[in-house]
């Protein structure tokens, strides 16, 4: 079955395999020769996906420098900050879709060259925070929540992950390994060619990326009868990003502003005591690169102080393994006693 999904990512590699969490393009020296204009160019400027300086519809190196700005900065001195926030929702047969609560979190990245003067590794800690909501509108962070769809109060855990890592080559990553879980065949070298959008809009250039994974859970139903949703995670994470087009074609930035959304389809969240009941949840956010952690809710960042203060900065040096939430929750986490 992990097989299946390695197969898969290949499969969606041609309508943008890469993730924030997960993937990424790659940084490089060089950029490319072409120049053109961008179909539907309607923002007046001189500048496009295709150039003056960066072409990033034919060179898979010049994508790799586009992208590492994108999700960090080229001088490993700096942080890279992003933050998201958004709706958390449940989706079960037959039932319409129930909006549950907010989730708001943030990252911190670093990139760092590889020893072989191609790319960088890309080291990133993040946070995620679940929050009341009524209407839409965002309250309090939340230590324990009634489960509309149980009747139960649980007790929330956040989303720590320290660290999630790749590398940022002149070719698409492998898809996340998830300590051997999503282990498979060699996967091949396949240049990296985002799917940007050609056309330019308001001077924005736009890019979305996306992976679908499907892996054997840590969080087996045998052991962790409550927390798990079954012997397999469904995973998907879409990214849609806007970016200044002046900022991406500026050879002198060594980082590039971005804004757009995040969604994820994941299965139920374990602490939420669901089993396997059928259904998943759903987060649809919106994103950001920010300058600094100041500009963000202070019971946020407190927060994520109080878990432990390196989340407020990127990690310095590669090490791992690289989990998502679901691992590192059946590593730190006990299983909830079964009700009677």
């Amino acid at each position: 079955m992990a097989d299946f999904s390695r197969r898969d990512f290949m499969n969606q590699v041609g309508i943008g395999a890469a993730s924030a969490a997960a993937l990424a393009a790659t940084g490089c020296a060089s950029v490319g020769s072409s120049v053109g204009a961008a179909t539907g160019n309607n923002s007046g400027s001189a500048n496009s996906v295709t150039g003056p300086n960066f072409n990033l519809i034919e060179s898979a190196e010049d994508n790799m420098i586009a992208y590492a700005r994108l999700q960090g900065n080229l001088d490993s001195s700096k942080t890279k900050y992003g933050w998201y926030k958004g709706m958390v929702s449940a989706v079960m047969p037959d039932k319409v879709v129930r909006d549950l609560f907010m989730m708001e979190g943030f990252s911190c990245a670093r990139l760092l060259p590889k020893d072989d003067g191609i790319g960088y590794h890309k080291v990133l800690r993040e946070v995620g925070f679940y929050r009341e909501q009524r209407f839409g509108r965002s309250g309090d962070i939340m230590s324990e929540w009634r489960n509309p769809l149980t009747k139960e109060t649980v007790r929330v855990v956040p989303i720590a992950n320290d660290p999630f890592n790749y590398d940022i080559t002149p070719f698409f990553p492998e898809p996340p390994n998830y300590g051997g879980l999503n282990a498979g065949q060699p996967f091949p070298k396949i240049p990296l060619k985002l799917p940007w959008e050609k056309a330019v809009y308001n001077n924005n250039a736009r890019l979305d990326t996306r992976i679908n994974l499907f892996y054997p859970s840590a969080l087996q139903p045998d052991e962790w009868p409550r927390e798990s949703s079954g012997s397999m995670n469904r995973v998907t994470e879409i990214f849609q990003y806007n970016i200044d087009v002046d900022d991406l074609q500026n050879p002198d930035l060594t980082t590039t502003k971005y804004n757009g959304t995040w969604a994820r389809i994941t299965p139920w969240l374990p602490w939420m005591l669901m089993g396997q009941t059928p259904g998943h949840i759903v987060y649809t956010c919106y994103m950001g690169s920010i300058d600094s952690l100041d500009v963000l809710p202070d019971d946020l960042v407190a927060a994520a102080e109080a878990i432990d203060p390196k989340y407020l900065e990127a990690p310095t040096e590669v090490y791992g393994p690289s989990l998502s939430s679901l691992e590192n929750y059946a590593i730190e986490q006990t299983p909830a006693p079964v009700k009677d």
